[in-house]
């Protein structure tokens, strides 16, 4: 049975029903992931747990050790990645507390370890298609069967943050073919490529992004997307677990 690691972001630094049986301090050689590996069962299966932001959600996205968390899973055996991230809304149809599965990447971050590759190992990983079509078909008939209604595809923005994004950003962001926007998407996915681990996103709509909706954005009603999107995410892996 393969070992499925569910990666947490923002509102999942915990995974609520997560019976722990191992909490594991791990060192690679890039340095310490963003917490212990909580190994366990979750709805009846076993899994790996990894709080992307740390425990406390002390980790800011672009100060992230992406590559000691994809290195640690990697080692402890994992072959499928489900991550969990919370994003903005760009297409209108993708409102607040909404779930996306999307199918694409445009990355706009810079600055960060965003490779394997060194001086005689060059990786040249083929990117064309980002997340694994397994999991993004298995997420889909989970929500299905789990009545949970999500989107199927959307193009995710990835940018640098933290701050959020400004309105003429977002309008850029529409124009580039865009869906959803958030911070924590990328290297993330294509260092999972490089190590051949099988990788999905869920996405969480938390806000509308700037300009799309009225006022401006406020971390109360992001916090409240939050605490009634993440049921529906718990829902959603309890029924890709067992599916």
């Amino acid at each position: 049975m393969s070992l499925i690691a569910i990666v947490g972001g923002t509102g999942l630094t915990q995974l609520d029903g997560l019976e722990l049986t191992e909490s594991r301090a791990v060192e690679t050689p890039y340095g310490e992931p963003s917490a212990d590996l909580e190994f366990g069962r979750f709805a009846g299966q076993d899994v790996v747990f990894l709080a992307r932001h740390g425990k406390s959600h002390t980790l800011p996205p672009h100060k992230v050790n992406y590559r000691a968390n994809i290195y640690a899973l990697k080692h402890a055996g994992v072959s499928e990645v489900v991550a969990v991230n919370a994003v903005g809304g760009i297409n209108p149809q993708m409102t607040a507390e909404s779930l996306v599965v999307p199918h694409q990447i445009v990355d706009y971050t810079w600055g960060r370890e965003f490779t394997f590759s060194d001086i005689g190992n060059v990786l040249h990983v083929d990117f064309s298609f980002p997340y694994s079509e397994g999991i993004r078909r298995k997420l889909l008939a989970s929500a299905k069967s789990a009545g949970i209604p999500v989107h199927n595809g959307g193009v995710f923005a990835i940018t640098q943050g933290p701050r959020l994004e400004t309105a003429a950003e977002i309008d850029r962001l529409e124009k580039d073919g865009c869906d959803i926007v958030g911070m924590t998407g990328m290297p993330e996915t294509a260092l999972a490529r490089e190590l051949d681990l099988d990788y999905g996103s869920l996405a969480l709509v938390v806000n509308m992004g700037a300009g799309r909706s009225k006022g401006i954005i406020t971390m109360q009603e992001i916090e409240t997307a939050l605490v009634k999107g993440m049921g529906q995410v718990r829902a959603l892996l309890a029924a890709y677990l067992t599916s």
